[in-house]
């Protein structure tokens, strides 16, 4: 009889192309230390972190499926307002604003 074990995918070695890649090579999972027995300052600092990495966003986005050309617009909508917020750093660097 054949050991049924963990599948080839998660044994070899693979160039995965165009997929994602197993749960494992993933980025680590967040961790948080409680001190003091301070869980409320734990919860904060664990959604500070959550927002800084986008997992809030990411979450939202995957609650249910996206049209490409929707997802075309966000994308566009977001890079025309990371332009804008640029210019406006420059700008109130270089003194203009």
């Amino acid at each position: 009889m054949r050991d049924i074990g963990a599948p080839s995918w998660l044994t070899k070695p693979h160039k995965f192309v165009g997929a994602t890649p197993p749960t494992q090579w993933r980025r680590p999972i967040v961790q948080i230390v409680v001190r003091d027995n301070n869980v409320e300052q734990a919860l904060r600092a664990l959604k500070k972190k959550m927002q800084r990495e986008g997992l809030f966003r990411e979450m939202k986005a995957r609650q249910a499926f996206e049209k490409p050309s929707e997802k075309k617009a966000r994308q566009r909508a977001e890079a025309v307002r990371r332009a804008r917020k640029l210019a406006r750093k420059r700008a109130q660097r270089e003194g203009i604003v």
